[in-house]
């Protein structure tokens, strides 16, 4: 990476990563504080990491349903900002170091392609349904929660030799790990870390563990962590038709065996590598003909369906929220599969409760 630490703190750096910054946030009572003296603000940023006095912000928590209960972690305004000019630097170079089917938090990528690319993949694989393509389905364990800093540290070192660019990166991660020492034992963040630690596999100091939910660097510091996985499985267990998505990944191939003899392998490597174990109920093999439940939706040959929990919980929000851009929202998504009587369901659902209101 040639890229300089002038270069993510440069001014010019700073103000465009404000304006990608702001996007969707400019009523938050924080940004707009934080705006009255914009250019202030910005200078005084600069100087304390020209100087190296700069030290990350306390994180705020919040708990979100995606779909599940998640504690994300929100950090101030202008650490935030410093995510985005260290994400412009640092994204371009990474991106081309990443494997073609890895789509997570990646430009032109997305949930939608790497669906399309499974159904494209699983066609090669079944001759076009001439022979039987079975599908290996992988998920880890408590993802962001587990990973380890000094890893991911140790990866990044490889590939930058600015060591002031070094020392800033380290800033931002080692932010997270006082949330976790500070947290109650009753809390999330804490019950997951003793969680880990109880693994004979895992690092033992829980305090260098895992990224927050919420930051933008987190994206990309969990897609070169993964990347390790992606190169391993390519380069080393030869596997050619392989997706990532996040911590979700498929293996295809015609042969079951070959498939499950590819587990250990995996799973030594998660342990020993990246300090991560695979969910125990989460690894399956099924043929693609009795249908495949990835990224939200269960694919066939020759169609695909949305998974029973979407459609369950699409139906409650609609019924709590009969909003016309969470409509819309739906509907949108809908396209992207067999959904005629889901579409009816939800339009139906949609002006009966709006018509209560």
């Amino acid at each position: 990476m040639s890229h300089k630490f002038e270069d993510i703190i440069s001014l010019e750096n700073l103000c465009l990563a404000w304006e990608e910054f702001i996007c969707g946030k400019r009523g938050k009572p924080d940004v707009r504080e934080f705006a009255c003296n914009l250019m202030d603000n910005i200078i005084a940023l600069r100087e304390d990491l020209a100087s190296k006095v700069y030290q990350h912000g306390n994180y705020k928590e919040r708990h979100i349903w995606d779909p599940k209960r998640r504690l994300i972690h929100i950090a101030p305004v202008r650490d935030r900002l410093l995510h985005h000019a260290i994400y412009r630097i640092l994204y371009p170079f990474f991106e081309c170091t990443f494997i073609g089917d890895s789509y997570s938090c990646r430009i032109d990528k997305g949930v939608h392609k790497a669906f399309n690319r499974f159904r494209v993949m699983a066609y090669k694989v079944s001759r076009n349904h001439k022979r039987t393509c079975w599908v290996l389905k992988c998920d880890i364990k408590k993802f962001f929660a587990s990973i380890d800093q000094d890893v991911i540290f140790g990866i990044l070192k490889q590939y930058i030799p600015d060591q002031d660019i070094l020392w800033l990166l380290g800033q931002v991660i080692r932010s997270f790990a006082t949330v976790s020492s500070r947290a109650t034992k009753g809390s999330v963040a804490i019950s997951r870390d003793e969680e880990i630690a109880a693994s004979p596999s895992a690092p033992r100091n829980d305090s260098k563990l895992g990224l927050p939910l919420g930051n933008l660097t987190s994206q990309l510091f969990s897609n070169i962590y993964m990347n390790e996985l992606d190169r391993f499985v390519k380069h080393r267990l030869k596997v050619r038709h392989y997706i990532r998505y996040a911590d979700d990944s498929v293996f295809l191939h015609h042969d079951r065996e070959w498939l499950e003899a590819q587990i250990p392998s995996v799973e030594k490597f998660l342990q020993e590598r990246l300090h991560l174990q695979l969910h125990p109920n989460k690894v399956t093999i099924n043929t693609f003909a009795s249908g495949v439940d990835f990224l939200g939706w269960v694919h066939f040959p020759d169609h695909r369906v949305l998974r029973d929990a979407a459609k369950r919980r699409m139906m409650r929000r609609l019924q709590a929220h009969s909003l016309y851009e969470i409509l819309q929202s739906y509907l949108g998504l809908l396209q992207h599969g067999n959904t005629f009587k889901m579409r009816q369901k939800v339009l139906q659902s949609y002006w009966f409760w709006h018509d209560l209101e």
